[in-house]
């Protein structure tokens, strides 16, 4: 048996020492307790995300007249749960009241210990097994109301809100729909500018 991280008791520490090592053009997880690595992602994943945080940043979380109340960060590292969980959604919300200084105090590490309200997955060939299993597990044990799941190819959003310890789909749109999803319904969010080239 492997002696434990002192910081990250639930981690094998040569996971933890694994983690630390990825070079920085990698993303790296730790997922019950597992390093996962992936290559970064392809244009038109980090394009979608890009147009995504634009659409939804603007309004919710820096315009004055919009319906604002949210922080929305790009690729945030999460350490949730007891071990921890280290994971980098593509999008992360958290509503303004759980989350009143974003930045924190100088000290304040790179990462985040609060769950986020609302997770948005960016799904890819090379990340969808995980996406869809262990990330979205992760997600509802730590309470996450909101999950999106968003495929740039195929031009989907899946909707999903967390009702009584279960993933519920909402609803799945595609295309070039104008929607209203939650929790971000008080917005259209045309999808075609997701897609946009």
């Amino acid at each position: 048996m492997s002696a434990q991280h002192p910081l990250f008791p639930g981690n094998a520490p040569e996971v933890e020492t694994a983690f630390q090592a990825v070079p920085e053009e990698m993303v790296a997880e730790i997922l019950d307790g597992e390093l996962h690595t992936f290559p970064r992602p392809a244009r038109p994943h980090t394009r979608t995300a890009s147009r995504l945080n634009v659409r939804l940043g603007g309004p919710f979380d820096l315009d004055p007249g919009g319906p604002g109340g949210w922080v929305i960060l790009v690729e945030p590292e999460l350490h949730l749960g007891p071990r921890p969980d280290k994971v980098v959604p593509d999008l992360a919300g958290w509503r303004r009241e759980r989350i009143p200084d974003a930045l924190g105090p100088d000290d304040a590490p790179a990462h985040y210990d609060l769950a986020p309200d609302w997770v948005c997955e960016v799904i890819s060939p090379r990340t969808e097994r995980i996406d869809r299993g262990k990330k979205m597990r992760i997600y509802r044990r730590e309470g996450v109301r909101h999950a999106w799941l968003i495929n740039p190819v195929a031009q989907t959003l899946e909707v999903y809100r967390l009702d009584d310890g279960r993933w519920s789909l909402l609803d799945t749109h595609e295309g070039d729909e104008a929607v209203r999803a939650e929790p971000f319904d008080a917005i259209e969010l045309p999808l075609a500018d997701l897609w946009a080239r």
